[in-house]
């Protein structure tokens, strides 16, 4: 069983491909991130954090500027006949402020659980039930500068858990038909009671690929740490699974 399977994630040493890329992908993102209307889009809680889904302008093939999507962590995965534009994920000095539509309790969740989640199920309608939106086959993060601060956070062997209780909650049914909140949240809450979380800080060149069950979150930019001017900036690529939402919940 590699790394991925047993414990949810891998942090890849750098290799000169994906340091290349980062670094294709940096000279855009400070373009993307710079332009007064993008900012507008994508600032949340209290301009301190750029959501950037789909911001980066990369090639189906994940190329950027000319510039090859290549690493380690292909070994890992199934490599997807095409990728979506990568997602820019920006953290500024004083991250999360809390927004004025955010709850006391979700703003201090988002602050003392690092906003913990499993990527794909979404909050539907008034009630912002949790159902399963979109089946991302891995998440693959890719440093584009560096910096210690808000680093990602993840609870190892999560995945374990999160993907059972989920499997548990839909049974025979079709997964995106099935409220999973409940289930959810309880399976969270137990990761929470026995499991660690740790933190990932990686470098332009290395790749962080975690699997698509694992619970995880952003720290917050603390005082004491430092970023670039741009802030802490992070790209991640989250393809869909071609076979579908029961491949997403089958366990791997």
């Amino acid at each position: 069983m590699n790394s991925l399977h047993k414990d949810g994630f891998v942090v890849f040493d750098a290799t000169d491909q994906a340091a290349d890329w980062a670094s294709a992908a940096h000279q855009q993102a400070l373009l993307i991130s710079a332009d007064p209307a993008i900012r507008a889009q994508n600032l949340r809680h209290g301009n301190t954090w750029f959501v950037g889904v789909d911001a980066l302008p990369n090639d189906p093939d994940g190329s950027i500027g000319g510039v090859p999507l290549a690493g380690p962590w292909q070994d890992y995965v199934t490599v997807p006949a095409a990728y979506h534009r990568a997602q820019l994920s920006i953290v500024y000095p004083g991250y999360p402020l809390q927004d004025g539509s955010e709850s006391d309790g979700a703003h201090r969740f988002r602050r003392n659980r690092f906003a913990a989640h499993v990527d794909g199920l979404l909050p539907r309608g008034p009630q912002k039930r949790r159902f399963l939106e979109e089946w991302h086959g891995f998440i693959l993060g890719l440093p584009l500068n560096e910096t210690e601060a808000a680093p990602l956070m993840v609870w190892p062997e999560s995945h374990l858990y999160m993907g059972a209780a989920l499997r548990d909650a839909v049974g025979q049914q079709d997964p995106i038909d099935v409220d999973l909140t409940d289930a959810y949240q309880a399976a969270r809450r137990d990761v929470f009671d026995k499991i660690t979380p740790v933190r990932i800080v990686a470098r332009p060149g290395q790749s962080m690929l975690l699997h698509r069950h694992l619970l995880h979150g952003v720290a917050p930019f603390d005082a004491g740490h430092n970023a670039p001017a741009e802030g802490r900036m992070i790209a991640y690529l989250r393809p869909m699974m071609a076979a579908g939402p029961k491949a997403w919940l089958a366990a791997d």
